[in-house]
């Protein structure tokens, strides 16, 4: 019978010597195996575990609230929040009011990368907005985790080399294993109503989208914030604010400061 993976994270009430060995030995009693461990807080630890049934899970519930030394905080089966934290070692911050919005500081890449890989290789269409100030590294995350989900990603709109607006793919291109990345800045303010069909077009493809500055995407289209399955926020530091004063005076893009080609 094969296994089921499920996500243990407890919390340490007392801690001593030997608490780990003696959770891992319970385990091991139930025919459970431990497949990563890591901390995932200060005073938490997460654990993937293997059970062949539900039996085992609530066995193992039923002993683990007997202990003084831990509290049981989630037994579940893991949610991707869970397999990272344990990966990483750290939790993805996640907006209270907003459950879709995810929070990253630039320290913390290497786990962006990782969650938005893990979301590039689902399946079907996904529109994932990305907000954070310039040159914090919004496009090489994504280009990254493009890499890492094994897909090849194409800019309708840019401004990672010149500025780039594209009015037209390729056949090829039409491709739903493709990802598309869209400058709202760029399409938004720049663009013709060529791209902006384009745009629409690839909107209708079941593939993942990415939009950086999601915000300013929607103030003069027909899409909203609502249309977008996850939000990222990506900052220098915890306390930066993210604000798009720069682009109300029209000067991030003047043309004495980038040059661009439409194609």
């Amino acid at each position: 019978m094969e296994k089921t993976e499920w996500y243990l994270e407890y919390e340490i009430q007392k801690n001593r010597p030997g608490l780990l060995g003696d959770i891992s030995s319970l385990l091991g009693m139930l025919s459970i195996n431990i497949v990563t461990i890591n901390g995932v807080d200060e005073g938490r630890r997460g654990l993937l575990i293997l059970a062949k049934d539900h039996e085992q899970i609530e066995r193992l519930k039923s002993i683990l609230n007997t202990m003084d030394t831990i509290k049981v905080i989630k037994l579940r089966e893991p949610k991707l929040r869970d397999r990272l934290a344990v990966r990483h070692g750290r939790y993805i911050q996640r907006d209270a009011d907003d459950k879709k919005t995810f929070r990253f500081v630039r320290d913390e890449l290497g786990l962006l990368v990782d969650f938005m890989a893990e979301l590039f290789k689902q399946e079907g269409h996904k529109l994932i907005g990305i907000r954070g100030m310039p040159r914090v590294g919004k496009t090489e995350s994504i280009v990254a985790s493009s890499v890492c989900a094994n897909k090849r990603w194409l800019f309708v709109s840019s401004t990672l080399l010149k500025q780039t607006i594209r009015n037209q793919l390729i056949e090829d291109e039409y491709n739903e294993n493709n990802l598309f990345i869209i400058d709202g800045i760029v399409s938004t303010r720049r663009a013709n109503e060529r791209h902006w069909q384009l745009v629409r077009e690839i909107m209708r493809l079941p593939a993942v989208k990415v939009v950086e500055h999601p915000d300013i995407f929607v103030q003069n289209t027909e899409y909203s914030l609502n249309d977008f399955d996850y939000i990222i926020e990506l900052r220098h530091d915890p306390e930066e604010e993210i604000t798009y004063d720069v682009v109300e005076k029209n000067s991030m893009f003047s043309e004495s400061d980038f040059g661009g080609f439409d194609f």
